[in-house]
């Protein structure tokens, strides 16, 4: 009787140690095949080859969802469908790490990217070739470009992205102060004379430091000429004279 418990414990402690070796071995084979994979993706990323990296990535996040490469091949997710040009895609991809992840050590490039994302949702590539200026075109994503690389440089003002963001950020104000200047030109034609100057107000108050401020004063010196009010009038031309002394708005 006790020979036969004996075996039984020898048998059990055997069948045991087979089984972790082999749940050893899986686990090993599956985290070889998970690297393999995301070098895969990093390859054809390497090689400009996205659409395959989109391909390969996405295999992998159905494979291992969530495995040791899980964050890394989200963060690629959302690089490969910007470059490929699928935007909406990506700002979903990144809103939804933002949410899950809000301490990630790499949210500030998570953050970056939302900022390119919308930027690049601003701009159209084939009015821009052709040379056709459209600075009147819905200037939302630009605003929220704006917001997400000023949101990255108040988190992380240390962030590897922090010197980009700020060159961004000094070339989005500019677009959104020709739009505002298109708004303006918009009421000139058409004689509104207080909303026009109320709009070029509204430029060196919120874009004081861009190049499009010249003519925002211009703006504001002619309607508060049209209206009569000759004091706010001179105040912009001297403001004018000041800033721009070359200024053709000043003959």
């Amino acid at each position: 009787m006790k020979l036969r418990i004996s075996l039984l414990l020898a048998l059990s402690v055997m069948l045991t140690a087979c089984s972790s070796s082999s749940d050893e071995e899986l686990s090993s084979a599956v985290l070889n095949d998970a690297a393999l994979l995301y070098e895969q993706a990093q390859g054809n990323i390497a090689a400009g080859n996205f659409t395959n990296a989109q391909r390969i990535l996405r295999q992998h996040a159905m494979r291992y969802p969530f495995g040791p490469y899980a964050h890394q091949v989200q963060m690629d997710q959302i690089y490969v469908n910007y470059k490929i040009g699928d935007l909406d895609k990506a700002l979903a991809e990144v809103d939804r790490f933002m949410q899950l992840n809000p301490n990630h050590p790499n949210l500030d490039y998570v953050m970056y990217m939302r900022g390119l994302i919308n930027e690049r949702s601003d701009s159209n590539t084939l009015q821009e070739w052709v040379g056709i200026d459209r600075s009147d075109r819905d200037p939302s994503h630009a605003e929220e470009a704006f917001k997400d690389f000023g949101a990255l440089l108040r988190r992380f003002p240390e962030s590897r992205y922090a010197s980009d963001a700020k060159q961004r950020m000094v070339a989005i104000k500019s677009r959104l102060a020709k739009y505002d200047l298109s708004v303006a030109d918009y009421y000139v034609k058409r004689e509104a004379w207080l909303a026009a100057a109320n709009r070029g107000k509204y430029i060196l108050e919120h874009y004081p430091d861009v190049p499009e401020a010249e003519r925002a004063l211009a703006i504001m010196m002619d309607s508060y000429d049209a209206l009569g009010l000759n004091e706010l009038r001179d105040d912009a031309r001297a403001t004018l004279q000041t800033n721009f002394p070359q200024s053709r708005y000043l003959d």
